[in-house]
């Protein structure tokens, strides 16, 4: 497959439509809030993984409060209702993480038809309760309904912030994953979590708010269901930047083809925009947790993002041109 077919699968593909209606939807809750109504002090713009909320300006002290939801798609949540409990867990704690937090709390909305059906969805959710020992604190729950539909929110603390608005050209991009997994099959699901001892999946995590609080690192997204590359375009767009991106360097499971790799949505997975000098230690500090870590490409001025194999390229987005999830007008 040419890196032009590669590019124009994805940009079809169910992962990027969905962050691509981010637009649509930020655009439209705009036209409908007066300028200057928020109460908060928000320490990120529209567009990250967490809303940031400035701890002094809730007169909290220092540091920030992160506050995230995520919704799980309902033909999931029918099909492997046990594993779609666990993950709404586990990618708010991600979230959380991914901006240089710890996660607090978690709170559900579950619909279901009968309790009976709702079981596996809060067995899993317990689970992951558990591996990441974040606790389940409340929500609201109807069992009296003809669909299944999951929703999760999280809160947690952050001393200092990863963010998706701090990449810089010159910076280089590095994705760090952990390939000892499986996908839950048929979906793009890579589990490198349920069989994982818990005391890792904690320890590995912890390198997030390490890199935060060390300086070593204030750029950072979780790889989502957009998989690697749209991923790298909600990073690269909130800055204002471009990249090339060497599809060869990509860290990638044996046996898995890239084409699907890419579309995958991995347990633990993260994209760091690094500043030159610390490449060195960051990449020693994934590789002491056993994690995979690859430099895969280089930040640059440009609203362009290109990615290249082995002598053949393709422009996967212009920004000038096209918005990925910024709505015209930025999300401030």
């Amino acid at each position: 497959m040419s890196v032009a077919d590669l590019v124009a699968g994805l940009r079809e593909s169910r992962g990027f439509r969905h962050k691509t209606d981010i637009v649509d939807v930020v655009s439209s809750l705009a036209r409908h809030l007066p300028r200057g109504s928020r109460d908060l002090d928000q320490a990120v713009a529209l567009g990250d993984d967490c809303a940031a909320l400035d701890c002094a300006a809730l007169a909290d002290g220092t540091g920030y409060l992160l506050f995230a939801i995520e919704g799980m798609v309902s033909d999931f949540v029918s099909a492997i209702p046990w594993f779609a409990g666990y993950s709404s867990v586990m990618v708010n704690v991600s979230d959380i993480y991914a901006m240089g937090g710890r996660p607090l709390a978690v709170v559900d909305a579950l619909w279901s038809s009968g309790i009976d059906a709702a079981q596996e969805v809060l067995a899993g959710m317990a689970a992951a309760s558990v591996a990441y020992g974040v606790p389940i604190v409340g929500g609201h729950t109807n069992t009296r309904s003809d669909a299944a539909q999951l929703a999760v929110s999280i809160v947690g603390r952050a001393n200092a912030l990863l963010s998706s608005f701090n990449a810089r050209p010159g910076d280089r991009l590095m994705m760090a994953v952990d390939l000892r997994g499986r996908f839950e099959e048929p979906y793009p699901f890579w589990n490198a979590s349920v069989n994982a001892p818990p005391g890792r999946l904690r320890a590995d995590l912890e390198l997030l708010p390490h890199l935060a609080e060390s300086g070593l690192c204030d750029a950072a997204k979780d790889i989502s269901m957009a998989g690697t590359l749209g991923t790298a375009l909600m990073l690269l767009e909130c800055s204002k930047v471009g990249a090339r991106i060497d599809l060869d360097r990509i860290p990638k499971p044996d046996g898995v083809t890239l084409e699907r790799w890419l579309t995958a949505f991995p347990s633990y997975g993260f994209l760091l925009s690094v500043r030159e000098e610390n490449v060195q230690k960051v990449q020693a500090l994934f590789d002491s947790r056993e994690l995979a870590c690859s430099v895969i490409g280089t930040l640059d001025a440009t609203r362009e993002v290109v990615v290249h194999r082995q002598g053949d390229a393709a422009l996967l987005w212009d920004f000038s041109c096209e918005p990925f999830i910024v709505a015209p007008g930025g999300v401030q």
